[in-house]
């Protein structure tokens, strides 16, 4: 019954989030784009077995299954339905924090978007590194705890501060005041900080941050990195104000300054040591 009244507040043109989500929804094949494009600068993205956790309505996965196998992980019911399956596109109802695998096999994990909703645990990070091959990779996307942008307009909300919240406070201050409806959700966002997911992977994999490349992706005209209308009205101004020289400059791949407190949203690969 939650999961149908999640689907249902998502797809509720009365809800507040309604049209943050939509233009989501709208730009996801961009975005499956991008990931596509990061990857192949770090593997052969062909003949690969792929896991992509957290499908939603499989954008990502479908245009990786034009050359690779992949298995779309997705515990919402509606979302999964919307995802055909295909002699290389296999859909599976599944809960990201009790994966329902027992081999290894996969070549790339894909966690778009995904990792801030869940309570992870070392138990979760033990999990992905079994079910990768001796070379696999993880793809990562979430947004930054720290990141100024973010704080000044939260990712998923839209308001100030809230980034800085952990998932009980967000409940506690936020939804039970001003967003009553969203109050049972379990995959409230808690944003992770750079160091936390330095903290949670540097013992496994070995950590690439791919911040250059989405800043030059999305100057480039890139399209499915940003959607809210705070975050698309910056680009605007940074276009006319003439200062994506300065910004192309500035981002850098380095675990700095930059990255800890500027970078809205972490993109990395993960490869297993």
């Amino acid at each position: 019954m939650e999961v149908v009244k999640e689907i249902q507040r998502e797809y509720n043109p009365e809800h507040p989030n309604y049209e943050r989500w939509q233009k989501a929804r709208d730009l996801s094949v961009h975005r499956a784009m991008f990931v596509e494009s990061v990857l192949s600068t770090k593997a052969v993205t062909s003949g690969l077995k792929i896991l992509d956790v957290g499908a939603g309505e499989g954008n990502t996965s479908r245009l990786l299954a034009k050359k690779n196998f992949v298995v779309s992980l997705e515990p919402k019911t509606e979302r999964i339905e919307r995802i055909e399956k295909t002699d290389t596109l296999f859909p599976v109802i599944g809960d990201s924090l009790r994966l329902p695998f027992k081999v290894s096999h996969f070549d790339i994990i894909i966690f778009q978007d995904v990792i801030e909703h869940l309570n992870v645990s070392d138990k979760l990070i033990n999990e992905l590194t079994s079910l990768l091959n001796v070379n696999g990779i993880i793809y990562l996307s979430t947004p930054n705890k720290y990141s100024l942008i973010n704080i000044i307009s939260d990712p998923h909300w839209g308001m100030p501060i809230i980034s800085l919240f952990n998932r009980n406070q967000i409940k506690k201050y936020f939804l039970k005041n001003f967003r009553k409806n969203d109050y049972q959700r379990d995959d409230i966002a808690q944003l992770l900080s750079l160091n936390k997911l330095y903290d949670l992977f540097e013992q496994h994999f070995s950590i690439k941050i791919f911040t250059k490349f989405s800043v030059d992706y999305l100057l480039d005209g890139g399209k499915g990195l940003v959607w809210s209308n705070f975050h698309l009205r910056l680009i605007k101004m940074v276009n006319h104000f003439g200062l994506s020289k300065i910004l192309r400059r500035i981002a850098n791949d380095n675990p700095g300054i930059v990255n800890k407190f500027f970078t809205p949203t972490f993109y990395i690969i993960l490869k297993r040591k």
